[in-house]
Parts: C-alpha cells; structure tokens; sequence
C-alpha cells in the first residue's frame, strides 16, 4: 500500500528556475503582462554570475543608440555575426535575437526600474570583418544605490565579487574606472573622486555591512530584483529544484523543490522557465567537454559553485536535446588565482591589463601566443592552441615597474595600494631582471629575454608585426589613450620586473539546451517542449559558441528571457508591448 504523502502545493502561472539575468529577465516580463510569477534559487541569494560580471550586454540596434544617432540596420549586425560565427550561424535565432533585443531594453528601460546607460565607446572585437561596431551596440546597467531596494529584497542579493572590487566596492568600466586610474597618477580630480567614492564605501560598510553603490552586475541584478519585487514576483531563496512535472500530453507543469521547511510541489499553469546558469561547476561535463582538462579539476570558473547543471539535467529527464556542437563549449576568460591567508583561492578574471603599454603574455618557452589586447575568450583559446599535449595550460603576464605602478596587474592594484600583500602572498612575482623573473616563474629566461627585446623594439615604433596588437579600435579602447605612438604597445624596461601566473576560466557555459526562436525548449527531433522555456546559461549560446562581443553572455539571456516571458503571457507582437488591458505596476 502507497502510504507515501501527498506534497503541499503552490499555484502560479510562471515558474522560473534560477535568478541570473535570463530568470530575472523572463520574471519581470511575465508579471509586468498580468502573469503570477514564483523564482526559486538553488543558492541563498539570487544574482548568478550576473552579479559578478561587468553587466554589459550586447544588445545592438537598441534605442539608447539611436538616440546617440546610430541608426544601423539588421543586415549589418547579420553581416557582421555571419564572419565571426561561420558555420555555426543559425539564422532563425541569430534573427529572433536581433528583433528583439532593442525591444527588451526599450521594455526595461521605459516600463521597469531597469535603466541603462549607453556603451558610446564599446567596440566589437573583430574590428577588422564587415559590419563590425564602434559602439553603441551595448547598454550597461545604471549605478544604483542600494537604499532605493527595500531591505527584504536586499538581504537576498549576492554581493560583488571581492577579487573584482576595491575592497568590497565596485568599479564600474567607463569613466568611473578611468578616474581610479588617474588617481594612481596623481591627478587631483581621479583623487578626489576616489576618495569620495571609497569614503561612501567604508561608511556603507558601518552602517549596512554591505556595499551600497551598486554599479555593473550587481546593480542589473539589483534593478531587475527591484523591478520584480514591485510586479509581485515570488522569490525564494534556498530552494533548489528537483524534478519538473509533466500532464500526460507531455507539457511541463511545474516542478517539485526543496526548502528549509521541506518538499514542496510548484504548479505553473502556463510554464517553466529554466535559468539556473548552465554546468561550468560541473566537474564531469568539464571532463567530457572542456580542452586539455583532463579531470575536469584543471579549470577555474568566475561563475558561483552554484551552477551544476541542474538546469541541463532537468530538461534532459523531460526528453530536451543537450546541444554540445557548439565552436568552444564555455565562455573562456583568463583568471589569476588569489591565495588569501586564511587558506580560500580567490579568482581574478583577466579583463583590462592585457591591452595596457608595458605588458605581455607568455608560455613558458618564454614566447608570446597572442594579441594580448584582443578579447579574454581569444587569449584562453590561443592558450590553449600553443600548449603542447600534456604540459600545464598556464602562461605569465610580464610588467615593468612602470606598469604595475600605472595600471592593475592582475589583482595588484596601482599606486597608492602598496605592492608588498600580493608579493608576500607569492601571487605577485618580482625580478630585478628579466632573466631573474623568468627563473622564479619557470619560465626560459633566453626565450623570454629574446621575446621582450623584439617587443620592445617595435613597441616604440607602435606596431607588432607578430600579433598585430593595437591595430583595432577595441584593442585601442582597451588601452591608454595617452600613449603615443599606440594606445596597446610600451616597452618593458625599467627593472624591477614583475610577473602573474595566468590559467584558462570561464564566465559560464556555451553548451547548453536546444531552444527555438521563442525560447522553448527542443526535444531530440527538434520538436518543441510545450511548456518548457530556457534562458541564460542553460540555453545553447545564440552565438554558436563563439564571442563576436563583450557582452555575449547577458545580452541574449536578456533577451530570451524577454522573449519567453513575453510567449508564455501570449503577447506575440512587439507593437502590443505596453499596451496590454493588464493593470500595472508603478515602478
């Protein structure tokens, strides 16, 4: 006799599974068109690695654009994703994406508490292939003060990661950044601006005991919860899900989840929404899938511990196509781990410092691999093609006293933060020659020696013949402006000489769930799955598996997230956007 209990049950119309920015996304839409809307959260607060991004997202053609007077059309985007992606172009998406996407940040920003502000300097970064921008195609969240989100929401927020701050605070890409920079230099007003804003920072700290200036991630995260929390939306922390529900016609239903109060069975009445941000923790898929890992272990992601694949399985225990067959299966980026005192590694992601003058990367022959200004996903990827099977996929980025006293090293800071924490830590090393360098970094000081001559030497004349670097305008941008003849390229000369170990990481997956247009899940025959949605990190990467772009990963989570809120409320035309007989919110 089954004497097993029935589960308590909850009704709503939308389940979404996971808080990044594609849970979020498709959240806001549905409640925004009338929709009862529930999230659930694997971990203890919502964000993903959203919160712990720079919350840019490519998004082109959209309006903030066109109100800086850049009116471009599809075809050139098309063109320009056509060069980059080759053979795994997929038209239908690639065309969903794009009429959609000035759509969601239009959606956002002139019906939620989600406001952008415009990417005017952000190039694509393949500046060479028709079609590529020079701007204007990515909007980045705008700052936002923690106080303007009420202290409930705000408990469940994830914080800034600590490696990518100042000591807790956030830095945002832009002027505000270009400030901090020009402090190190002594300019008075980068100082006073510094000052002001770290001031602000200690006193959130005493009051709050969080950072309250929520710039990048945390403050797309941190508007797109606001703007939940004023549609009504349900979200529970600490509550993975377990199993999806189906009818006996196969549609998704809903979902079984565990809480701290125990089991509980969710009903969705219109569907599921999967965001749970894709396996890059998931050491087994890393074995199977990842380049020279052979554990699975020889990896290290920026994504929280989180993101197992509990997305990917849950869809595949209702019969959705796990699309593998993509060009690279993650969002590679090069990462510097951190060895704290009390025994945690830390892990800082590579972003800016590659394109700064006075600074290379090399393996341990002593060699340059790449054009170091290019994107984080080239440099990984061009690591992984000049290691030798069976040899450490690991380089060094190489300074000059100059440089680390101008620009970040990795996570050594410029001046006025003193250098001695990150030596005494053995994450920084310091030579007084090169040769010395390279012998306390394993690397051919020969080798090493012959590569900074060769680089010096065409550095002042502003060119790199082996590379090309500095040649675009994203390779510019990345640069210092100041710098003549090329923003990307100065010498490495003034001893002493320092040296940060650099190994292959992600931002997240690529590989992921089959979807269509409209963001529903597929089966193995490329049926969809009435019912079933996917957005963010558990969908197959609209880009193929390729990064055209900084921004790749959330502008189409955004997107799709937009895209399947708006399909499971019926709203199938964007001139019926903000004209629906719902009543609505106040944000």
């Amino acid at each position: 006799m089954n004497t097993k209990q029935p589960l308590p049950t909850v009704d709503c119309d939308v389940l979404v599974i996971g808080s990044g920015a594609g849970g979020l996304s498709a959240a806001v839409t549905a409640a925004y068109h009338g929709l009862k809307v529930i999230v659930v959260e694997k971990a203890d607060v919502c964000g993903g690695a959203t919160s712990w991004s720079g919350g840019w997202a490519w998004a082109p053609g959209n309006p903030l654009a066109k109100k800086e007077g850049v009116n471009e059309d599809k075809d050139t985007f098309r063109t320009y994703l056509r060069g980059v992606l080759g053979d795994d172009y997929q038209a239908d998406k690639v065309d969903a994406f794009l009429e959609a996407a000035p759509h969601m940040v239009g959606f956002f920003h002139e019906k939620t508490s989600l406001q952008f502000v415009p990417g005017s300097k952000i190039n694509d970064i393949y500046g060479k292939l028709p079609g590529a921008g020079t701007g204007n195609r990515s909007v980045g969240p705008k700052p936002l003060n923690a106080r303007a989100i009420t202290p409930a929401v705000r408990a469940k927020m994830r914080h800034q990661l600590y490696e990518t701050s100042f000591l807790g605070m956030g830095i945002m890409a832009g002027p505000d950044l270009g400030k901090f920079l020009s402090a190190s230099r002594g300019n008075p007003k980068g100082l006073f601006h510094a000052g002001w804003r770290f001031g602000f920072h200690l006193l959130d700290l005493l009051t709050h005991r969080r950072n309250m200036q929520l710039v990048n991630g945390t403050a797309l995260t941190g508007r797109l919860m606001k703007s939940a929390d004023a549609l009504g939306v349900d979200i529970r922390v600490s509550t993975p899900a377990t199993a999806l529900l189906s009818d006996e016609e196969g549609k998704v239903t809903g979902a079984v989840v565990r809480s701290v109060e125990g089991e509980l069975q969710i009903n969705a009445g219109r569907g599921v929404v999967l965001a749970s941000g894709g396996f890059p923790n998931d050491v087994q898929r890393r074995k199977e899938l990842f380049p020279k890992t052979p554990t699975g272990r020889e990896h290290w992601t920026l994504a929280p511990r989180e993101t197992t694949g509990d997305g990917i399985n849950l869809a595949q225990s209702v019969g959705a196509s796990f699309k593998t067959a993509v060009k690279s299966p993650a969002a590679w980026c090069p990462v510097s781990l951190v060895p704290y005192r009390n025994g945690r590694t830390g892990v800082f992601p590579h972003i800016m410092d590659r394109a700064k003058p006075g600074s290379i990367g090399v393996r341990a022959d002593g060699q340059r691999f790449v054009n170091e200004a290019n994107g984080y996903y080239d440099y990984v990827e061009a690591l992984f093609a000049a290691t030798p099977e069976g040899e450490a996929v690991e380089s060094w980025q190489i300074a000059d006293s100059r440089f680390v006293r101008r620009f970040p090293l990795g996570m050594a800071k410029p001046l006025p933060v003193p250098l001695f924490p990150y030596l005494r830590s053995g994450y920084l090393i310091k030579g007084r020659t090169i040769e010395e360098l390279a012998e306390k970094c394993g690397i051919d000081p020969a080798g090493l020696r012959r590569t900074v001559a060769r680089f010096n030497a065409n550095a002042r004349a502003g060119v790199d013949p082996d590379f090309g670097r500095g040649e675009t305008a994203f390779n510019r941008y990345g640069g210092d402006a100041g710098n003549k003849p090329n923003p990307s390229l100065g010498p490495i000369e003034k001893g002493p000489f320092y040296a940060v170990r650099v190994v292959p990481g992600s931002f997240g997956t690529f590989a992921g769930v089959e979807t269509d247009g409209r963001a529903r899940a597929l089966d193995l025959h490329g049926e969809p799955i009435q019912g079933l949605y996917v957005a963010g990190n558990d969908q197959a990467n609209v880009m193929g598996g390729h990064y055209p772009a900084g921004g790749i990963n959330l502008g189409p989570a955004l997107t799709f997230g937009y895209i399947a809120g708006r399909d499971l409320a019926g709203v199938d035309t964007y001139e019926d956007d903000g004209t629906c007989a719902e009543e609505r919110v106040a944000l």
